[in-house]
């Protein structure tokens, strides 16, 4: 384990420590409220055009798990949608933040759901509510994808970038991506429906689930 995925990996588990802490069923936390007071003292420093390109995907794809858990939340009243909705805004501020630090324009133009810059996510989000409208165990798998999916883009720019504020505001976001999925994945054992990954492998999704199991998952 190199130096730089020791110190992330300190951070995520941090920052799940953190989620987990004082927070009973049915309560969401990621573990932060923002990411203004954990960048104090941080200094800002120049970002490549690949780090640039991640904040603004990063905004539209927790834009993305926001929108789509408040329409299903409202189609099937799961309190899990609910509370994980407001998480994912949570995760849109702290990388709004960013962007505002370095002067970048934020990619999110309209609050409606469904509205994105990023075509592929426009189009992702449509696929998703057509899946998730079907029944209630699809949409909890909807849930556990978007998960999925932000927990591996969130390990590919963690790697790839070299700031230490973009590392710390997205290992917050790791955290939670993975309290999430526990989340879904714990509801979705409730119907006796198996968990099917797709952009992760088998067993880094086993590892995520094993972390802390029986602990903080936010409750229906």
């Amino acid at each position: 384990m190199n130096r730089k995925t020791f110190l992330v990996t300190i951070m995520v588990m941090a920052a799940a420590g953190a989620a987990f802490a004082g927070n009973g069923w049915g309560r969401q936390s990621d573990g932060f409220a923002g990411s203004g007071t954990l960048l104090e003292g941080i200094a800002s420093s120049d970002l490549s055009a690949a780090e640039i390109e991640g904040l603004l995907l990063m905004r539209e794809e927790e834009k993305l798990a926001r929108d789509v858990y408040t329409t299903l939340g409202g189609i099937w009243e799961l309190r899990v949608f609910e509370n994980i909705a407001g998480s994912e805004q949570t995760h849109m501020d702290s990388v709004k933040e960013l962007l505002d630090r370095y002067g970048i324009e934020d990619p999110v133009e309209s609050e409606r759901p469904g509205t994105y810059r990023n075509i592929e996510l426009a189009e992702l989000y449509g696929e998703l509510i057509i899946r998730g409208s079907r029944s209630i165990q699809d949409a909890l798998a909807v849930g556990a994808l978007i998960e999925e999916l932000d927990i591996a883009d969130l390990r590919k720019l963690i790697a790839s970038s070299d700031n230490e504020d973009i590392d710390l505001v997205y290992a917050n976001l790791l955290a939670g991506s993975e309290n999430h999925l526990r989340a879904f994945v714990s509801q979705l054992d409730r119907y006796g429906v198996s968990f099917e990954p797709k952009y992760l492998s088998s067993e880094e999704v086993a590892e995520i689930l094993s972390k802390t199991r029986g602990n903080g998952w936010i409750r229906a």
